[in-house]
């Protein structure tokens, strides 16, 4: 066997080498690798039209009487009869409690019988003028003593008078022991009992007065920013809605409750059906004005910058980014903006889970704008 020189054959390896790896190299020159493009997102686009919008206020409140009346006892005694209960309906002339009378029937009796004595003076009193009267036509009695018996009758009729008076107002103090609302209405409510003393003024019932009325609702403040068109509202029992009237706003409270930061309004019923009874759960629909507005679905919306954003495409590049909207109100399945988008600016509305600024999509489809 041959054998190789040590410098020979490593310069015979190197030319080997070099005459198999230069033909790859040169073919490599020939055809490079082919840079990687990244993939399209796919979306969904609509373009943006301006419409016309006019929301429903829809609200819930109940049925209260636009007239209440608080009743109470208009002198003072311990209560002896309870003759109603909370929901009757009473007329004005009906009896609902009693007070025990002893202290003003004994006023009564005592009235009477001083009325009674003023009455016998006055007699009595009559008589002697009438014989002074006489005997002064006959001279048998002096202009003095005639004088006293006309001064002595007409005290005794003051007397009388004034008895009557005071039997009057006994009389009447007597029918205060009847508790009376003078009013028809029904009972809502009630603070005594039999056995209870009260005080003259003192409320015991609260009662509704026969007549009109309302739908009451408590309101945001901001609804009553930009109020309804029309003052009319539609009215429609909860329970049965087939059961409807119509009213109009009668009062806006000027305050708002601290406690649950609404307004009170009061809608007057035009007319009251038998089922909305006091206390019947409503529901009140009121007509915004008609406004315009930029229509879109639900699925456009995104949040950018903790704000409600949309994904807006560039037609001329076919590129996507987010922008900023202001939003009029939220309908069941769409959004209707206030500000932020253009009349034909081209929106995606499927597709932008995965989306980023300055991206580069492709459109499947582009479908008509909500309205």
């Amino acid at each position: 066997m041959p054998v190789l020189r040590r410098g020979g054959g490593v310069a015979a390896l190197c030319a080997a080498l070099t005459t198999v790896v230069a033909p790859a190299l040169a073919a490599g020159d020939a055809a490079p690798v082919k840079a990687r493009t990244p993939a399209l997102a796919l979306v969904r686009t609509v373009i943006a039209k301006p419409s016309t919008i006019a929301s429903d206020l829809i609200f819930t409140g109940d049925i209260q009487a636009q007239s209440q009346v608080n009743v109470s006892f208009r002198t003072n005694g311990k209560i002896a009869k309870r003759l109603v209960e909370v929901g009757d309906h009473v007329g004005a002339d009906q009896v609902l409690a009693k007070l025990d009378p002893q202290e003003q029937r004994a006023n009564l009796n005592n009235a009477q019988a001083a009325l009674a004595s003023a009455e016998a003076l006055l007699t009595q009193a009559k008589l002697s003028f009438k014989r002074q009267e006489q005997l002064l036509a006959s001279g048998y009695t002096t202009r003095p003593s005639y004088d006293d018996a006309e001064q002595q009758l007409r005290t005794t009729q003051a007397s009388v008078d004034s008895a009557k008076a005071a039997l009057g107002t006994a009389e009447e103090q007597f029918s205060y022991t009847d508790l009376k609302a003078g009013v028809d209405g029904i009972v809502l409510s009630r603070t005594f009992e039999v056995g209870q003393v009260v005080q003259a003024g003192q409320t015991v019932l609260a009662m509704a007065q026969d007549g009109p009325r309302d739908a009451v609702f408590n309101i945001f403040e901001a609804v009553l920013a930009a109020p309804p068109e029309s003052k009319t509202v539609e009215v429609t029992l909860q329970a049965d809605p087939r059961i409807r009237t119509v009213g109009r706003v009668r009062e806006i409270s000027p305050s708002v409750d601290p406690a649950s930061g609404t307004v009170r309004v009061k809608v007057g019923l035009e007319e009251t059906p038998k089922a909305m009874s006091l206390g019947a759960v409503v529901i009140g629909t009121g007509k915004f004005r008609s406004r315009p507005a930029i229509v879109l679905p639900w699925s456009a919306l995104y949040r950018w910058e903790n704000g409600p954003a949309v994904w807006v495409r560039d037609t001329v590049n076919g590129t996507v980014a987010p922008r900023p909207v202001v939003i009029e109100r939220y309908g069941p399945n769409t959004i209707a903006l206030k500000g932020g988008v253009e009349s034909g600016e081209e929106v995606v509305i499927a597709g932008i889970q995965l989306l980023r600024p300055g991206q580069n999509v492709a459109v499947a489809e582009t479908v008509e704008a909500t309205r």
